[in-house]
């Protein structure tokens, strides 16, 4: 147990060492190239001239979006496939990203394309997406199977009402919607990342409360109501905080894939622990999303949305994950 204990914690700290190494080489790269030591003594206040310009005021935005988006994103996969025991059950799987995506398009065709409009109209239908699903999967507890089934239905209806929504936009409007859909960081500023951060930092501490009552879920629902855990209110609760985590992203961001399906498991193949890993999910997720953006400015002939990368790396790895479940049920 201390073997895996002093693994897990030597993971841990590799994988938050690679993020931070990672962000200031993400902070020297641009059409203003930056060393190291320039990006580090513009971000300690050594250096106040252009560089810091650069570095503190319009590439910091995009990397600590990226990183804690990321994570955001990694825990609130690690929640629901810890809900349901089901390496599918993530918010893309689910439907919580794409019901967020609906709630942007309301927005939009009711009160227009400004920001707020926007990024309310994400929260709530994030929100309400998780709820409809909670209530569709009710029946005697909310099974983690029904949910997924259930999520998988929702989903595939908001796809066809979504495309509904965007042909009645104006061209124009469409355009901006469908962009916007492909989740993308690099036009948020600090004005746009600070609230965000701030609301997934306030929602940190809940998840931390709730964890010791997704460990007994874990165990199944016979087990944690012997051990005295209300189930049915720390479901809802757990899958509240994931359906925020995931909403607060995609009202800023746009819809991103596959961080949440493919972080978590990742981690926990890396930590080798039978339950799935909170906080190794957060930094491997806000190691990929950090990574899977400097791809999209940097690694194609032309700069790409995040969330476009993301969808064809993670869509690799959940071909990967389904032949691998295939074989095991065999």
């Amino acid at each position: 147990m201390n073997r895996l204990r002093r693994r897990r914690a030597a993971l841990q700290l590799a994988l938050g060492l690679a993020g931070l190494g990672l962000a200031v080489i993400a902070l020297g790269l641009g059409d203003y190239p930056l060393t190291p030591a320039q990006v580090l003594a513009a971000l300690t206040g050594q250096e106040t001239g252009f560089a810091h310009t650069v570095v503190v005021d319009w590439r910091a935005p995009r990397v600590a979006v990226a990183l804690v988006f990321g994570a955001a994103l990694a825990v609130s996969g690690a929640l629901f496939q810890s809900l349901t025991r089901n390496p599918l059950g993530s918010p893309d799987v689910i439907g919580l990203s794409t019901g967020s995506y609906t709630g942007a398009l309301v927005a939009v065709a009711w009160l227009g394309s400004g920001r707020l409009a926007t990024g309310g109209g994400a929260l709530i239908g994030g929100l309400v997406t998780a709820g409809l699903v909670y209530a569709l999967a009710r029946r005697d507890g909310a099974q983690g199977f029904r949910l997924i089934v259930v999520g998988i239905g929702v989903t595939a209806m908001l796809h066809a009402f979504n495309l509904f929504l965007l042909m009645r936009l104006r061209e124009e409007v469409a355009m901006t919607a469908a962009i916007w859909g492909a989740g993308s960081i690099g036009l948020i500023g600090w004005d746009q990342a600070g609230p965000a951060i701030v609301a997934l930092a306030l929602i940190a501490p809940l998840v931390v409360a709730c964890a010791p009552g997704l460990r007994q879920l874990e165990l199944g629902d016979d087990a944690a109501g012997g051990h005295g855990l209300k189930v049915e209110p720390t479901r809802l609760a757990i899958l509240a905080l994931g359906a925020g985590l995931t909403a607060i992203v995609t009202a800023s961001a746009g819809p991103i894939a596959f961080i949440s399906l493919a972080a978590p498991q990742i981690a926990q193949r890396l930590t080798r622990s039978a339950a799935t890993p909170l906080l190794a999910s957060a930094l491997l997720g806000g190691l990929g999303l950090l990574a899977a953006d400097l791809v999209a400015q940097f690694a194609l002939p032309v700069a790409a949305p995040t969330g476009a990368v993301t969808v064809v790396l993670g869509g690799a790895y959940l071909v990967d994950l389904m032949i691998r479940e295939a074989r095991r049920l065999r």
